[in-house]
């Protein structure tokens, strides 16, 4: 009978996590204080807390208790296509079926560009080449002073984050995101052993006066920020404060990661923060979003005074991204292919958030770009929205992934592009429109 308690205890607790009722990091009673309340006895307790320790659930520490692990794991946050039968909106990508037949020709030409001195070792982090078309493709969208030696080749946006956060801080250092924000930083900055302090929002993104608060209380040592068509929010900076978060960011002299990879879903190019605080911000951009996750091909525009430090990192943990990725890249954008695609795909992003608007008429969200930050009513809360959801075959990402201060947000956000078929996405949106409507209030009995 002792061994079935402890599994049923542990099944009741993991339940409790997933609805949210046990959120991320809370801490849990003591052994021997939920050992009283459900008439069992701490070693009862004990292993139910061991089992879930094993599976990733809790994580305890001595002398401070138990906790729920934070949620910052990409698989459940973000996850990829699985089943045909399910609606996936967890996954912010462009609609690839549109740009299918454009890399297949890129790849197709690159085959006859894979020379002996393309595919060996170099020097720095890429061909002079593929970081010549990375400047042209930044600055198409609004990045001024970048050139073939301080723009910097990495496998996509995310290795570019990882590679600053190793780089430039250490183990124990502050980093400033957004309140709300993307969880693959969040992910990052929990692996590296690095401290993260959310910084406050408001309708124009990042808060320029609390960030220059926070700076200072914490002794920052970066700041990672999502200027345009922030993720989650949907949230863009205009120029005006751009320039604000320079002015804090030249002031403090702390560095700055402008992770600026939905530029090009702007109407009209907005110059970004890099352009006003050059000497202290490492700009970012990537064709994962506009072209094809797969691709890799991430540009990473850096401060003089870091090439060197940043080249050797690179050299060291990756030695360079691979060239043969970069070959179609820039075939793509030397023809004109990459920025047709991206206008494209803007389009197409338009003419979906206008077939959401048409669907959840009763709610205000805020809606940009490739996704919708939307708020339940308030008998729903967001983990056991996502759940309930997911038990109809539609997956969507819980706000409690993006909260980077540990804090609850009824949210949930909705990827409108990565299911392909027009049909299916209004299928999918009107079923979470009826989930929305209905007023499921689960209960789970000791």
């Amino acid at each position: 009978m002792s061994n079935s308690k402890f599994i049923h205890i542990a099944e009741v607790i993991e339940q409790k996590i997933e609805t949210g009722e046990f959120p991320p990091s809370s801490k849990l009673p003591t052994h021997r204080l939920l050992a009283k309340e459900l008439g069992t006895t701490p070693a009862t307790v004990a292993k139910a807390y061991k089992l879930l320790n094993d599976k990733g659930c809790l994580e305890s520490f001595i002398g401070r208790g138990t906790f729920v692990r934070a949620n910052s794991e990409l698989d459940k946050a973000i996850q990829a296509p699985d089943k045909e039968e399910n609606y996936n909106f967890s996954i912010l990508q462009p609609c690839l079926e549109r740009n299918v037949p454009a890399l297949k020709n890129a790849y197709r030409q690159s085959a006859d560009l894979l020379t002996s001195d393309v595919v060996g070792y170099i020097e720095h982090s890429g061909h002079d080449a593929h970081r010549a078309a990375g400047v042209k493709w930044a600055e198409k969208y609004g990045l001024e002073g970048a050139n073939s030696g301080n723009m910097l080749l990495t496998n996509g946006a995310q290795h570019a984050l990882s590679l600053l956060i190793d780089a430039l801080t250490k183990p124990g250092d502050t980093i400033l995101v957004e309140r709300l924000t993307y969880p693959g930083i969040l992910a990052i900055v929990n692996m590296s052993d690095r401290h993260v302090i959310g910084v406050d929002l408001d309708e124009y993104g990042l808060c320029p006066k609390a960030l220059a608060s926070e700076i200072d209380a914490h002794q920052a040592a970066m700041v990672i920020t999502v200027p345009s068509h922030q993720n989650p929010t949907g949230l863009s900076m205009p120029e005006s404060r751009k320039k604000e978060i320079a002015q804090v960011i030249n002031d403090k002299r702390v560095w700055l990661v402008e992770d600026d990879i939905y530029c090009f879903l702007d109407d009209e190019p907005i110059p970004p923060i890099a352009n006003f605080a050059p000497d202290y911000t490492f700009h970012i951009s990537a064709l994962s979003k506009a072209i094809s996750p797969a691709m890799r091909c991430g540009y990473l525009k850096a401060p003089e005074s870091q090439i060197t430090a940043l080249n050797a990192n690179i050299r060291t943990n990756i030695w360079l991204a691979s060239p043969i990725n970069f070959i179609a890249a820039t075939l793509l954008i030397e023809s004109g292919d990459a920025f047709r695609l991206a206008d494209q795909q803007r389009e197409v992003a338009n003419e979906r958030q206008k077939m959401v608007r048409e669907i959840f008429t009763s709610i205000e969200f805020t809606a940009s770009g490739y996704h919708i930050w939307l708020p339940l009513p308030a008998h729903w809360q967001p983990d056991r929205f996502a759940m309930e959801a997911k038990n109809r075959g539609v997956i969507v990402t819980s706000g409690s992934y993006f909260c980077a201060n540990n804090e609850s947000t009824p949210h949930v956000r909705l990827s409108l592009m990565s299911i392909g078929n027009e049909t299916r996405l209004r299928d999918g949106l009107n079923q979470l429109q009826r989930l929305l409507d209905s007023d499921i209030n689960g209960f789970f009995p000791y």
